[in-house]
């Protein structure tokens, strides 16, 4: 729980000391600027407070790995949702009202957050989970949007390093085997999830998981 406060509140941090040019910057994210980016963050915070107000009941069906789809194709930047993110950030115009919005609304998911029982279940996308396995899940959101948020921009502070570890934890349990401890936490995220590719190098020390990057969750 804390770790998701952590990471998603220095996220928003981070976009709300953007300066106005930065939102037409490109983003890590394939096919998106940065306001883009920052127009799915507005979307994923309405999803937070969705799901934490739809309780569920029985057994949980997935959990914090569970939870995401996993792929071996990194996006196109052409799939329908991806396409109508674009339009509505471009609706914005003013990068201050998006910043805003994604102010307002992420400062109510976060407060949601906190005040969330972890053993809690919820129901999300035909799913069961706790909410601590939920929003485990989301500190691997919040840890590789923040990245792609930095891609391209100088200055920007990245995730904190808790985020990172943590993020990375998540993803080689989805992986189902650790990376190369001599790996940074940010390279892990990158190259395991298709943002990076790996240099030669990197191949060399992936070994047998080498044939299995990136796994692209969704």
């Amino acid at each position: 729980m804390d770790l998701f406060t952590r990471s998603w509140a220095a996220l928003r941090a981070a976009v709300a000391d953007l300066p106005e040019e930065a939102f037409a910057r490109p983003s890590g994210c394939t096919g998106w600027l940065v306001r883009d980016l920052v127009c799915h963050l507005v979307i994923d915070a309405q999803d937070v407070l969705i799901t934490l107000v739809t309780p569920a009941s029985g057994e949980p069906t997935v959990d914090a790995a569970t939870y995401w789809n996993v792929d071996s194709e990194p996006p196109s930047g052409q799939d329908p949702l991806d396409a109508l993110t674009v339009r509505l950030a471009a609706a914005y115009q003013d990068p201050a009202l998006l910043t805003f919005h994604l102010d307002d609304v992420g400062s109510a998911a976060g407060r949601a957050a906190e005040l969330a029982d972890p053993a809690a279940l919820v129901s999300t996308q035909e799913q069961v989970l706790t909410v601590g396995d939920y929003l485990t899940a989301y500190v691997l959101e919040w840890t590789l949007h923040h990245l792609d948020l930095t891609t391209h921009l100088t200055g920007v502070p990245g995730p904190p390093s808790e985020s990172l570890a943590g993020a990375r934890t998540l993803l080689e349990r989805i992986a189902g085997t650790a990376f190369p401890a001599s790996w940074s936490d940010a390279d892990v995220l990158l190259v395991g999830t298709g943002r990076r590719r790996a240099t030669a190098g990197e191949r060399d020390e992936l070994g047998a998981l080498a044939g299995k990057v990136p796994f692209v969750i969704g």
